[in-house]
């Protein structure tokens, strides 16, 4: 019987902890007596045929590296009936039985479209917006939202020293928890997200009378990126409240850097589980993190779930953060 082959690749937006992933499809298949292929670039790698044999040693000295050593692209050609008809017939000659995809809901439907194609596919999520509904944890959420940390804290000083406002935006265009969760932990005086609708007023500017009145002289506006304008936003609330606002955006900084050891491990478990589901025949599925714990779910089935928004946890932040 001839060797199974399974190759991995990352597609979309990087995010820290996919170094860990790529790890641990390697090692898992090599040591499953699997041959294992690295595909460079995402779907446009699998197009060109830019493909490599993986060996114990391809991911030695990863782990702890931000980004991804397959590298990762967007791949128009990829996003048509022709162009998943001609990544399939490269896998086939490539002698492929299965592919580990790591990325988002956008490779996650390149990822089902090849399994419809007959090649068996399956998906790890990673993304630092923690924005797929199928999945309560995606792979490099963690460190951004530490890096987002650790760069509102910086700004704090300066803030705190000057008696300033600072408006920071983080990352998110449709999804808040990045900043839901670095506004609570850095205790910003308000945090603005997409999935919650805003009065500038209410609950910007008021809240920053009250607490001003309380004896706080610095304040901190945490903004999701889809919410956007922040630099409108600071020059509203300076024109209003007459304190000096300045708006910073955060950016790509977020996306580097090495993971943490959340985002290690999970990526490693997700890796593994998602070896094992293609040694075991298995194909249009998606890993993914349910209740705390690592499971697999249809990706057709998981591209169709609607993320729902931690209103609680968005309670409790507008209750403490004052």
């Amino acid at each position: 019987m001839s060797k199974k082959t399974i190759a991995v690749l990352t597609s979309g937006g990087d995010a820290p902890g996919m170094n860990a992933a790529i790890r641990a499809v390697a090692r898992t298949g090599l040591t499953s007596g699997m041959r294992v292929l690295g595909i460079r670039q995402g779907y446009n790698g699998l197009l060109e045929g830019d493909l490599f044999e993986m060996d114990l040693r391809s991911v030695s000295d990863i782990i702890h590296r931000g980004g991804t050593m397959l590298y990762t692209a967007r791949s128009p050609k990829f996003n048509s009936p022709e162009g998943v008809r001609q990544a399939a017939e490269m896998a086939r000659k490539m002698g492929i039985d299965g592919i580990v995809v790591i990325g988002g809901d956008g490779s996650f439907r390149g990822a089902r479209d090849l399994t419809s194609e007959g090649i068996p596919c399956v998906g790890i999520p990673g993304t630092i917006d923690n924005d797929i509904a199928s999945s309560e944890y995606t792979i490099g959420f963690d460190t951004a939202m530490n890096t987002a940390i650790d760069m509102v804290d910086r700004l704090r000083d300066t803030m705190e020293s000057h008696s300033r406002c600072s408006v920071v935006e983080v990352m998110g265009r449709r999804c808040g928890d990045l900043a839901l969760q670095t506004g609570i932990a850095v205790g910003a005086t308000t945090i603005l997200v997409p999935e919650v609708p805003f009065d500038l007023d209410k609950d910007v500017v008021e809240r920053m009378r009250f607490t001003k009145k309380t004896g706080k002289k610095h304040f901190i506006i945490v903004v999701a990126e889809g919410v956007g304008g922040v630099d409108r936003l600071a020059k509203d609330i300076e024109a209003r409240t007459g304190i000096e606002t300045r708006a910073t955006v955060l950016g790509h900084v977020q996306r580097g850097g090495s993971p943490t050891r959340r985002d290690r491990v999970v990526a490693s478990e997700m890796g593994y589980r998602a070896v094992t589901l293609l040694a075991e025949g298995k194909q249009n599925r998606v890993v993914v993190m349910r209740d705390g714990k690592i499971t697999d779910l249809d990706i057709t089935e998981a591209l169709a779930m609607e993320r729902t928004f931690n209103k609680k946890l968005y309670e409790i932040a507008l209750k403490i953060s004052i």
